[in-house]
């Protein structure tokens, strides 16, 4: 009996198209990572300075037309404003790797996707188990610990200059854009408490106006942003969480060119051109700004920190994230190593894995976004799940480093062969072997 998977070792290169590709959005995140860490931190100090009451004051200024019952604190147009143009590219990520990228061939979906099961559904088990017997309402924030932040995770490996190959890295950020589609459906799924029919039904107008549009390659702004504009404010008024406006609006956009434009092989698709012109705003504006707002707490010195630490939430989501997404995501992987009767490309060690798998346990901006909805009107609560992400992150981006800088040496080595170009052309030597 043939197995499809047997010569294909796990984190093999793929195609130099889709490399480079990766590469160019990896070096984006980087910048976007930056800034949203400058972003959190400077929130984080402002809201436990003297001057803390203006920081709240800042995030509770209301804008916005109250008619049409968008009248919002500054930090709610952030969470489901400026997130909603975070997740139109998620959804444009999305459909690409579906349609073009890695994500269309089972054999190098199947790794990526089962990670990011294993990261879901471990971390989300062991807050259970550490919440359940509290019985204060907490295990309604199951979810908190399973999302990871791909931007502050390549922000990390660009601080400690690590040498991470390229395949770890594209499995990084593939497995994150699995994690981003489960944390869309739980939102919708669990975090929806009443669904106003009328209004969905009519921002299925708008939405369908728009993917008919963008079928029909309509690029002119003034025609698209309406539209995207219109689908959001309706879908806001539905009940469903808005940023999912934005992932489908995002999986509308063709990926392929038309025939009559050439094809496939004449250059990128329209998701690819909307990406290459949102993503910068998206990583460099709308996700700082929103954690700008989400991660202002007021932690009351030492005392406070170490009384939020006594609520089993916190210390969920802390134990989710560095314990749960290590397990989930190494664990997974081994598992499909195992089934598949594969092991890992040349150079690379489990220790390699494990160090990506804590990175996947940096949980920012999608665990900030979940504790909002999951703890709504619980200020105390919200609070406490912010330290716990801010907690569970750093010690997760603290063991990664160690883990990374142990295998640096091993690192070089393997990136430099992996970039070594003899001949010359551009593309390295690499991508060019059977």
């Amino acid at each position: 009996m043939s197995r499809p998977f047997a010569n294909l070792p796990l984190f093999t290169p793929g195609s130099w198209p889709e490399t480079s590709r990766i590469a160019a959005i990896l070096r984006k995140e980087t910048v976007g990572g930056i800034l949203l860490l400058i972003a959190a931190a400077t929130a984080l100090i402002w809201a436990n300075s003297p001057w803390s009451a203006s920081y709240y004051t800042i995030s509770d200024f209301t804008i916005g037309p109250a008619g049409l019952h968008l009248n919002l604190p500054l930090s709610l147009w952030a969470a489901d404003g400026l997130l909603a143009i975070f997740f139109f590219v998620v959804g444009l990520e999305l459909k690409r790797e579906f349609v073009a990228g890695d994500l269309r061939d089972p054999r190098r979906a199947a790794l990526p996707v089962m990670a990011a099961i294993g990261g879901m559904l471990v971390p989300a088990v062991i807050f259970v188990v550490v919440t359940v017997s509290s019985g204060s309402g907490g295990v309604h924030g199951w979810a908190i610990p399973t999302a990871t932040d791909i931007a502050f995770a390549v922000a990390i490996l660009a601080v400690i200059s690590s040498h991470l190959p390229l395949a770890l890295r594209t499995f990084l950020l593939t497995l994150a854009v699995v994690d981003d589609l489960l944390a869309i459906t739980v939102i919708a799924v669990f975090y929806t408490d009443e669904i106003h029919f009328a209004y969905l039904g009519a921002a299925l107008i708008p939405l369908a106006l728009f993917a008919i549009a963008v079928q029909k390659r309509i690029r002119t702004w003034w025609i698209l942003i309406p539209l995207a504009v219109v689908t959001w404010a309706l879908l806001h008024q539905s009940g469903i969480h808005a940023t999912i406006a934005g992932v489908a609006l995002g999986l509308t956009v063709p990926v392929l060119r038309s025939k009559a434009a050439g094809g496939p092989d004449a250059g990128p698709g329209l998701a690819e051109h909307f990406e290459h012109r949102i993503r910068p705003f998206s990583a460099g504006f709308a996700v700082p700004v929103f954690a700008f707002f989400a991660a202002g707490v007021t932690v009351g010195g030492i005392d406070g920190f170490l009384n939020t630490l006594t609520d089993p939430v916190a210390i969920g989501i802390i134990a989710g994230l560095v314990i749960g997404k290590a397990v989930g995501i190494t664990g997974a992987s081994y598992l499909t190593a195992k089934v598949t009767r594969t092991g890992l490309s040349e150079g690379l060690r489990w220790l390699d894995v494990a160090a990506v798998a804590l990175l996947g346990g940096i949980g920012f901006t999608v665990s900030l976004l979940i504790g909002d909805l999951a703890f709504a009107g619980d200020e105390t609560r919200i609070d406490h799940v912010k330290v716990g992400v801010l907690v569970g992150s750093l010690v997760s981006a603290m063991l990664a480093t160690i883990a990374l800088r142990i295998r640096n040496r091993a690192h070089r080595e393997l990136y430099e062969r992996q970039e070594d170009d003899s001949d010359n052309d551009g593309i390295p030597d690499v991508y060019q072997r059977p």
